[in-house]
């Protein structure tokens, strides 16, 4: 690490201690940011100061926020979204196949709506994108946070997130089908004048091992009309499959395939 000299080090916090900025200061004094950074955290340490990192969370500043952007992005996370709160590790992470860029940047810009101030960022990894936010606070918007997976421990809606659903049923259903579901062409045999012959037809899948998440699917699939059905694995409800032509055509409306 760079060694500077005491007198630009006293310079910064002097700087910092009226309420420049870090980058500011690292620009102004030719220091690395992070260095910089550290001599805040040191100085506020020697002075017994307690920082709190500036928040937009809704449910601790009150804050209005894209309650629309909010019932997509809850779908998301219940599908393949995930919280890390731990001292020095916090930040919410949703999962996006590289197949489908166009869901990497609606995820983005869900994030963007909720808490802007916390920013987002992404994560190549094999075969996918993690789309992330750091701050403690999306513990807040998602109390279904919790050690272990989903399908481990109850997942229930708080009243204000069934009220958000059911102000925004659409958004929900497509974050869960843009997390853990996809549109897709069956197929199966007719015979049709005594002559078997095949027969295609598209139909919305939802995957899932929770089986509260599962129903929060189909509670919002039976307030807006979809019929649907069970498949199930190994005698467990697992898959919920929309095949009839109406009802695949609401979702076609309103959800659509995957880009």
């Amino acid at each position: 690490m760079e060694q500077h000299s005491p007198s630009i080090r006293e310079e910064a916090v002097a700087l910092m201690r009226r309420g420049v900025s870090n980058q500011v200061v690292a620009e102004r004094l030719n220091v690395p940011r992070g260095t910089v950074g550290w001599w805040r955290s040191e100085d506020r340490k020697k002075r017994g100061e307690l920082y709190e990192q500036p928040t937009d969370c809704p449910m601790c500043t009150g804050r209005t926020f894209d309650r629309e952007a909010y019932s997509y992005l809850l779908g998301l996370y219940l599908g393949d979204g995930h919280i890390v709160s731990k001292p020095r590790q916090r930040h919410l992470s949703i999962y996006c196949g590289d197949a489908w860029p166009g869901l990497i940047e609606a995820a983005e810009a869900a994030i963007l709506a909720v808490m802007p101030l916390h920013g987002a960022g992404r994560r190549q990894k094999q075969g996918c994108v993690e789309v992330k936010s750091y701050t403690v606070h999306w513990t807040c918007m998602f109390p279904q946070h919790g050690p272990g997976k989903k399908h481990e421990r109850l997942i229930a809606l708080e009243e204000w997130q069934q009220d958000i659903v059911d102000e925004h049923p659409w958004p929900f259903i497509r974050g869960l089908i843009h997390s853990d579901g996809c549109r897709n062409i069956n197929w199966t045999t007719r015979l049709v004048g005594g002559e078997r012959k095949r027969y295609e037809y598209p139909r919305y899948m939802f995957t899932n091992v929770s089986s509260d998440i599962l129903r929060l699917y189909t509670d919002t699939l039976d307030k807006l009309g979809i019929e649907w059905k069970d498949c199930t694995r190994h005698g467990n409800r697992y898959n919920i499959s929309v095949a009839r032509r109406a009802s695949v055509a609401l979702m076609d409306a309103h959800v659509g395939p995957k880009y």
